[in-house]
């Protein structure tokens, strides 16, 4: 369960805020999303090595 502290003060939108990041970080919305349908391992294991050569050409283009 997500706990969010507000401060004495504080509005009720920053405190929304705060909830709606915490709870993006913690992944569900994605793992749901993900558990809908069945994806080979090979097709998860493919799709790993191309975002892996794509953020290692991402970072040589930064160098350069």
């Amino acid at each position: 369960m997500i706990i969010i502290p507000v401060k004495e003060g504080e509005s009720i939108d920053r405190a929304l805020k705060k909830y709606k990041r915490k709870f993006e970080k913690t992944g569900v919305v994605k793992e749901l999303r993900n558990r809908q349908k069945f994806s080979k391992p090979s097709v998860v294991n493919r799709e790993r090595r191309l975002k892996a050569i794509y953020i290692q050409q991402l970072r040589q283009a930064e160098e350069n």
